[in-house]
């Protein structure tokens, strides 16, 4: 039979409850990876879809911090907007009611840091006359909007700043604009003012054209073609005379286009072809979702790459990247065209022979940090040698034997946590620790998942903890915390034994050394599905059932069957996946991962432990008698302690920890401070 049985992890996504991830040393990435949906349209395509009247159906819409403030912001305006079999079903806005409705105190919007909500939306409400406030995370409020408050005012718009002028928080005042003129904007510190009004005015052109002039050289200029692109596919039609005058025609309305299919997100793409690049490996990374007939600007990355030396083949949604048979070369690149992705760039120059200037990247000044700044203060803790100025950064390749370990400050940076995440296909080995990983929430939530997913590397480099002890001493709920506090994978090796003996004993197999070979078939056969605290076996959840005192002395017998145990030692052994593993049982140290970074063994007391499992039986509803749980527990230990296979004992090298009188989050505390004491950060 085919080997099905596979192991997730059983932690919750761990990118929202950890201080840092540590990422070892990676070889290589292979493999396909089908990635989120782009940001950038995402936030368009919502407020098209809510400014378009009737029904907008939008597919493959990016999950993410981003979004889901747009989404809740316009939820708060009454936009109807519900989830049907993964897509989005939107019912646009009544306009009229809501221009015409009257609050006497504003209706407030938190937009947290995501620019591509809070510009549009202050154009669009501005033009609609809503009476709201507008709000953010401190960085937001630190984020520059004096340029698009000057335009809308220039056409009668009211609108206030609530704290520090040029800056969120904002108040839009009920007003009626009014076209007599042109309407100027700034161009060169965000082609975000400028995209605001292109999705705003339209709701104003009803009795003239509206004229759009760009001071200054206009930035960024593919994610205006973006919106360019998406205007038009919702009806408006707007003209451009270079990329200095945009006129939008008298009497432009919005019209559904029905379905709307979000593309890949070309900066997220960004990671992943340098990481195919920089893979030490030969298989290639395939992206899906994503290739040459892209509407994104950032699909430009893929010359800049090229010219770097990455081998790179585009499909029409597709990009395959081979690992690059000669060491990368330094660029001198102008990259107002990328400025998102050329972040990448920095990294990628790492590796490379020759020094790398990017070039026109003032805008990285006025995002979620001043990412000059911090991508250079960063680079230089893993050894390189950077310079920066107003708007270009010049980077100096880390020569081999000078690369160092580092914690990077992600500065709450999605994009920081991502470009260094490729730092760890170091050609040294070191090890990298991102800071404050959950940040890759804002635009790629499931990121380190699905690099980690992607990611070989040989699995000795692959840290293991293990945490072993008798019966009841808690090891299971200490290694799950452990593993979720650094997340990690966890392996309930208690469970793996439990589930055979319950699953052989329900097929009618007697769990005895004749039956062996039967039960060692059956182990691989299983399919097993870990979610949480939810075991799932075959199809069927076993979460509550494998726990009975009667399936634990039968996982007792199993383990006694020398070839269902090497049936299980393999399928345990499968488990040590990146970035890390915490393991529990019974020899994990001592027989599994012989070579664990660090080993704990749990030396409460029989009588302590009795306790316990009474306490937690009764509040799961079952009965139990204490007298007999702690003569029960006694014979267990005899019998696990005097077994001839693999018998229970501390392991060589184990930290002895009695847990009978701490608490769990003090145990967890415990291990956890050892566990740093061990790492180089």
């Amino acid at each position: 039979m085919k080997f099905i049985a596979s192991i997730h992890r059983l932690t919750t996504p761990f990118m929202f409850s950890i201080p840092h991830l540590d990422l070892p040393s990676i070889q290589s990435l292979d493999g396909v990876v089908q990635l989120p949906g782009s940001k950038s349209i995402s936030n368009r395509v919502l407020l098209l879809c809510a400014l378009s009247p009737g029904l907008s159906v939008v597919h493959d819409l990016l999950d993410s911090d981003d979004t889901q403030v747009m989404l809740d912001a316009l939820r708060a305006l009454g936009c109807d907007i519900n989830e049907v079999n993964n897509h989005l079903e939107i019912t646009g806005l009544d306009l009229d009611r809501l221009k015409s409705t009257s609050r006497t105190e504003p209706l407030p919007l938190f937009l947290g840091n995501a620019g591509t909500a809070m510009r549009p939306l202050t154009a669009a409400l501005a033009a609609l006359g809503v009476h709201c406030t507008l709000s953010g995370v401190a960085r937001m409020h630190e984020r520059p909007i004096e340029d698009l408050v000057d335009a809308l005012r220039q056409l009668g718009a009211q609108i206030e700043y609530s704290q520090n002028e040029g800056f969120p928080p904002l108040q839009i005042l009920p007003s009626r604009m009014s076209v007599k003129s042109a309407v100027r904007v700034r161009g060169d510190v965000s082609s975000q003012f400028l995209t605001a009004l292109l999705l705003a005015l339209p709701l104003v052109s009803q009795d003239h054209d509206i004229v759009i002039e760009v001071v200054g050289e206009l930035i960024s200029k593919p994610y205006v073609l973006i919106t360019l692109k998406l205007l038009d596919q919702f009806g408006v039609h707007i003209s451009r005379t270079d990329w200095q005058c945009f006129t939008i025609p008298k009497g432009s309305q919005y019209r559904s286009p029905g379905e709307v299919y979000i593309e890949a997100d070309a900066s997220s793409a960004s990671y992943f072809i340098a990481a195919g690049a920089l893979s030490q490996g030969h298989l290639p990374l395939k992206i899906e979702g994503l290739g040459r007939d892209s509407i994104q600007g950032d699909i430009e990355f893929v010359k800049a790459a090229r010219a770097m030396g990455a081998d790179i083949q585009e499909g029409a949604n597709s990009l395959l990247i081979t690992p690059s048979q000669q060491q990368l070369t330094g660029i001198d690149l102008d990259c107002n065209h990328i400025p998102d992705a050329a972040m990448t760039l920095v990294i990628m120059a790492l590796f490379a022979s020759s020094p790398t200037t990017l070039r026109n990247i003032g805008s990285w000044r006025v995002k979620e940090t001043d990412r000059i700044k911090a991508m250079a203060q960063e680079c230089a803790k893993l050894g390189a040698q950077v310079t920066e100025g107003d708007d270009w950064i010049e980077v100096h390749p880390i020569p081999l034997g000078h690369w160092r370990r580092a914690s990077i400050h992600t500065y709450d940076d999605h994009r920081i946590a991502m470009c260094f995440a490729l730092a760890s296909l170091n050609p040294q080995h070191c090890p990298v620790r991102i800071l404050d990983p959950r940040c890759v929430g804002k635009t790629f939530p499931d990121f380190f998942e699905t690099f980690f997913a992607l990611a070989k590397t040989p699995s000795e480099r692959i840290p293991v903890i293990c945490i072993d002890g008798p019966t009841a001493s808690g090891k299971g709920t200490l290694a799950s915390l452990v593993a979720q506090q650094l997340g990690y994978g966890y392996l309930d090796s208690g469970a793996l034994y439990r589930i055979t003996a319950w699953h052989a004993s329900n097929l009618g197999i007697a769990l005895t050394l004749e039956h062996q070979t039967q039960i060692a078939q059956l182990v691989s056969e299983l399919s097993l599905q870990f979610e949480g605290e939810r075991i799932v076996v075959n199809g069927q959840e076993v979460s509550e059932v494998i726990r009975s005192e009667a399936v634990g002395m039968a996982a007792s017998q199993v383990s006694a069957l020398p070839l269902v145990r090497q049936a299980l030692f393999d399928l345990q052994r499968n488990t040590r996946r990146l970035p890390g593993l915490v393991a529990d049982g019974r020899d994990m140290g001592s027989v599994i991962f012989p070579d664990a970074e660090l080993k704990i063994y749990l030396t409460a007391d029989a009588s302590t432990r009795a306790k316990r499992r009474h306490k937690q039986l009764i509040s799961k509803g079952f009965s139990a008698k204490l007298e007999d749980l702690l003569a029960d527990l006694e014979a267990r230990d005899l019998r696990d302690t005097q077994r001839t296979v693999a018998p229970l004992k501390p392991a060589v090298g184990a930290m002895l920890l009695d847990n009978a009188h701490l608490s769990i989050e003090e145990t967890v505390e415990m291990v956890l401070t050892q566990w740093q004491s061990k790492q180089p950060f």
